[in-house]
């Protein structure tokens, strides 16, 4: 524990990337098989359950401590983080430990079916046990929630560094189901294992946003365009007669479409589609609110299924006949794609679709189809060269997202919490309201969005400095504020929602400017917000 500490230590005191790989892959060349394993675990977002809920933490620690409970909170509002709340309050103590990452995790996976007197003795004797900054790793693993600003990629160059595996492979290595509980450092790392193969994606290929004018891409007849489709984008595998579907995230979610099985002995095994999820109720394509209904279900039922049907919207080939494409030009696995839909077109409502690809002479004619995106329920254009081929990860130069402009209105801050990390003693996390007419013909301001971006660091200050004197009530660490500053926010869709207090749900809603020139009464409606809604919208979330 103590070099892991040691390393996230290191990694959260830099910026540089070089550091950062060059600790990264120090600590892969001294470290234990199994901690190694435990640590690609941890970077790769493969945690251990979290064994004890935040509440009994707070309260424990602030026992421990012997700091009041509301004087822990108040604490914990100002530091923004509570495995270093915990860290800076638990008294030090000359007792230490030798354990390792890997003994505490794996006490860690049998404290959570333990009894509470159990996990507050478990944490007890430990967190006496280490020093300050062991006591924030170990309570950041306790909680689940270790984020260190260290990407996947980071960390597959670093392990690159000490083991001499190319980074693409060992990103292929790293995806899939693979459990940090049972695998060793050989056989994640070091050798080939076929039975692995069957079921594995490959890495995505990401794209950035158009950075300057679509024209100095260069030559219109070089790139092709389709919709970005806003759904879940996934990889479907086909092989050996079996169906495995993955998320971006490296989920494998087949169990959630189970609609896609009926693909099965249709598409050869061999194959592995790169494609979106999208719902389709009534045969349109609707919005990520509605898709949003099959997200995260432990079952899907039969009445949701026929309420929120899918399929794949697929863009892109990346196996065929069982052998690897991606190094092909773009164009010559698009070719395959459209003969694989020519052999399939025979079999009618199956949950798939090819994303056709459009046709133009001149930017100017795709800045124009753009223009359609919404009505298509796309988020805008993906542009991709013709003779790209799959790579792996964000790379610039191949494929560009080029995004239809956000949605805005004008809106009143309503309430506000403090932010975390650095704006942690600063009220940066926003609630703001529009205006509606209730029951009694009066108006009142009706919440309906959260940002927290999009303002610079002194406008930060100065909203915070604002909030201070103008807080009308509290409520934990939640405040609410006199009704008098208005600001731009733009999100990227919108659909009616019955979770939601204004019956409307936003998505990546985000601070554009601060309206210094508006008053109150300026700002928007409801129904100017419903208005933004597509005539097409098909579903209202649940």
């Amino acid at each position: 524990m103590k070099n892991f500490a040691s390393l996230i230590k290191t990694l959260d005191s830099t910026t540089k990337t070089n550091t950062k790989v060059a600790a990264l892959a120090e600590y892969f060349a001294k470290a234990s098989d199994t901690d190694k394993v435990w640590t690609i675990a941890i970077l790769s977002h493969r945690r251990p359950p979290r064994p004890v809920n935040t509440t009994l933490l707070r309260q424990w620690a602030s026992e421990l401590s012997n700091i009041p409970l509301w004087l822990f909170e108040e604490s914990y509002h100002i530091v923004g983080d509570l495995a270093e709340t915990i860290a800076l309050v638990i008294p030090s103590n000359p007792l230490q430990t030798d354990k390792s990452l890997t003994e505490f995790l794996e006490e860690m996976i049998l404290l959570k079916k333990k009894p509470e007197e159990k996990k507050k003795e478990y944490l007890y004797n430990n967190w006496k046990a280490l020093d300050y900054y062991e006591r924030f790793v170990f309570t950041k693993l306790i909680t689940g929630g270790f984020r260190i600003g260290v990407s996947q990629k980071l960390m597959t160059k670093a392990l690159s560094k000490a083991t001499e595996i190319n980074e693409d492979i060992l990103a292929y290595k790293l995806m899939g189901n693979w459990d940090p509980k049972t695998i060793t450092f050989q056989e994640l790392i070091l050798e080939e294992n076929e039975n692995d193969y069957l079921s594995k994606p490959y890495p995505f290929y990401l794209a950035y946003a158009i950075e300057n004018e679509v024209n100095d891409l260069g030559d219109v007849q070089e790139w092709s365009a389709e919709h970005k489709w806003d759904g879940i984008r996934s990889q479907t595998i086909f092989r050996n007669d079996e169906l495995f579907v993955w998320s971006r995230g490296e989920e494998l979610v087949t169990d959630k479409y189970p609609e896609l099985e009926k693909l099965v002995g249709i598409i050869p095994n061999g194959t592995v589609i790169d494609a979106e999820i999208l719902p389709y109720a009534n045969n349109t394509i609707g919005t990520f609110n509605d898709l949003q209904t099959r997200i995260g279900r432990k079952t899907v039922s039969k009445a949701l299924l026929k309420k929120t049907p899918i399929i794949l919207k697929a863009y892109d080939i990346l196996e065929w006949e069982g052998n690897d494409i991606r190094h092909l030009p773009f164009i010559e696995r698009r070719e395959l794609l459209e003969k694989l839909f020519e052999t399939i077109s025979a079999t009618e409502h199956l949950p798939i679709q090819i994303s056709e690809t459009i046709h133009f002479n001149s930017w100017e004619e795709v800045a124009k189809e753009r223009e359609r995106a919404r009505e298509m329920y796309s988020e805008g254009l993906m542009l991709k060269r013709k003779d790209s081929p799959y790579l792996v990860g964000r790379k610039k130069g191949d494929w560009w997202k080029w995004k239809v402009d956000p949605l805005t209105i004008d809106a009143v801050l309503t309430y506000a919490m403090r932010g975390h990390g650095r704006r942690s003693n600063l009220f940066t996390d926003y609630t703001f309201a529009l205006w509606n007419t209730n029951e009694e013909g009066e108006n009142e301001l009706v919440t309906f969005a959260k940002a927290y971006s999009g303002l610079t660091d002194a406008e930060f200050r100065k909203v915070d400095a604002w909030i201070k004197k103008n807080t009308l009530e509290r409520f934990g660490p939640v405040r609410s504020v006199t009704p008098y500053y208005v600001f731009e926010i733009a999100f990227e869709g919108i659909a009616l929602s019955k979770r939601h207090k204004s019956g409307i749900a936003t998505r990546f809603p985000r601070i554009i400017r601060w309206r210094h020139d508006k008053k109150i009464e300026d700002a928007n409606t409801i129904e100017d917000l419903k208005s933004l809604i597509p005539s097409t919208s098909i579903t209202t979330t649940e």
